[in-house]
């Protein structure tokens, strides 16, 4: 699948927004702040989110949800930000509402892209602007995208994947691959990346399975099944997600073969870097989601009061959407490969805290051999 990134390198740039942090851990709506002067430009702001779903991975409630609530509360806009928990129905529904009620801008994280692709444009016959936040719809035509650069996300999971099997010895043989859901053009991305790094390093493939909609008690079963099928001759497992890496782990954890061949995973989930830290996953990706929510909510703003050309200077990347061939206007931002030697990143980022993650006795001298505190 064909994916061009520009201007990646001048995202950092563009990201010195002053979008200050205030509100509650979990808002669902904010109105117009600030008191009396409220002009009337920002008292007719108002934007609807729609996150997927609370299992494909945690960052949607923990994250995403707190991050973009508290740049709308700053900024003084009002929000409206809802879960459609993986039902597609249920998100055409939420759009509906939010239309209805006024909502002048929609960022979207979508579950497929043909259930998306209607929701913009019925959002596009009515005027108003839709983002496409972490996920691309393919053919939906969205007026801009704000993601991380998803195959460079992959590339972080293959390298690390690659490193950790050549530390082990092991310098070629059949990597198993657990894919993310195939609605979601990310996995797509994501594969596209690690294997690319897998087989330029000599390794074959030996197996190559997707997961419908992320979901780890699936991803559990088909790993068993590959497992069962290969004999367990893997020499790697490229897992997208620490979702799916979880489910690999507790795969080789019940085969004996947690030692001998390594898995990986994405999101610096707390139990992705526990893995991480005791050995048991050798890599995730962290991806600083207030970083990619405050992107989104500054073009969100920019959108809802008006300024086209404001949230146009803040995309300095395209992608190309590969149903179209047309080049849609991004925010791209560049995520970091994690290993035990640096889950203190995460936490010195503020992403996490110690106390979420060295959680027994294992743990907290893996912590502390690491230098994770605070």
């Amino acid at each position: 699948m064909k994916f061009r990134a520009l201007g990646a390198v001048a995202v950092a740039a563009t990201l010195a927004f002053t979008v200050a942090a205030c509100g509650d851990d979990e808002p669902t709506t904010s109105g117009g702040g600030g008191g009396g002067e409220a002009t009337q430009e920002a008292t007719k702001a108002k934007v609807g989110v729609i996150l997927p779903d609370a299992a494909s991975s945690a960052r949607w409630e923990t994250a995403d949800r707190k991050y973009l609530g508290e740049a709308f509360e700053a900024a003084g806009v009002e929000s409206d930000i809802q879960n459609a928990n993986g039902d597609k129905a249920k998100f055409a529904t939420i759009a509906d509402q939010m239309l209805n009620a006024g909502a002048n801008v929609l960022l979207i994280v979508n579950l497929d892209s043909p259930s998306a692709a209607a929701v913009i444009n019925k959002a596009k016959q009515q005027g108003v602007p839709v983002i496409d936040y972490d996920r691309l719809t393919l053919g939906g035509g969205a007026s801009y995208y704000v993601s991380f650069d998803n195959v460079a996300v992959g590339t972080a999971i293959g390298s690390g994947l690659v490193k950790c099997m050549q530390d082990g010895g092991k310098t070629s043989g059949p990597v198993a691959l657990l894919n993310g859901s195939p609605t979601d053009n990310n996995a797509t991305l994501f594969k596209q990346g690690y294997e690319k790094e897998i087989t330029g390093a000599g390794y074959s493939i030996a197996d190559d399975q997707s997961v419908p909609d992320w979901d780890n008690t699936k991803a559990g079963t088909i790993f068993e099944q590959m497992f069962t099928k290969a004999k367990g001759d893997f020499v790697g497992v490229a897992a997208a997600n620490d979702g799916l890496g979880g489910a690999v782990a507790a795969v080789l954890k019940r085969e004996g073969a947690s030692e001998d061949i390594p898995t990986t995973g994405q999101d610096a989930t707390d139990e992705g870097l526990q893995r991480v830290l005791l050995g048991t996953q050798c890599v995730t990706v962290y991806k600083a989601i207030k970083k990619e929510a405050d992107a989104a909510a500054q073009l969100a703003i920019s959108l809802a009061k008006g300024d086209t050309a404001g949230a146009d200077k803040l995309s300095t990347g395209q992608v190309e959407d590969t149903e179209t061939g047309e080049q849609v206007k991004s925010v791209l931002l560049e995520p970091q490969q994690i290993t035990k030697e640096n889950v203190k990143d995460v936490v010195a980022d503020g992403f996490t805290t110690a106390d979420k993650i060295c959680t027994n006795e294992a743990l907290q001298k893996a912590c502390e051999e690491n230098g994770v505190s605070g």
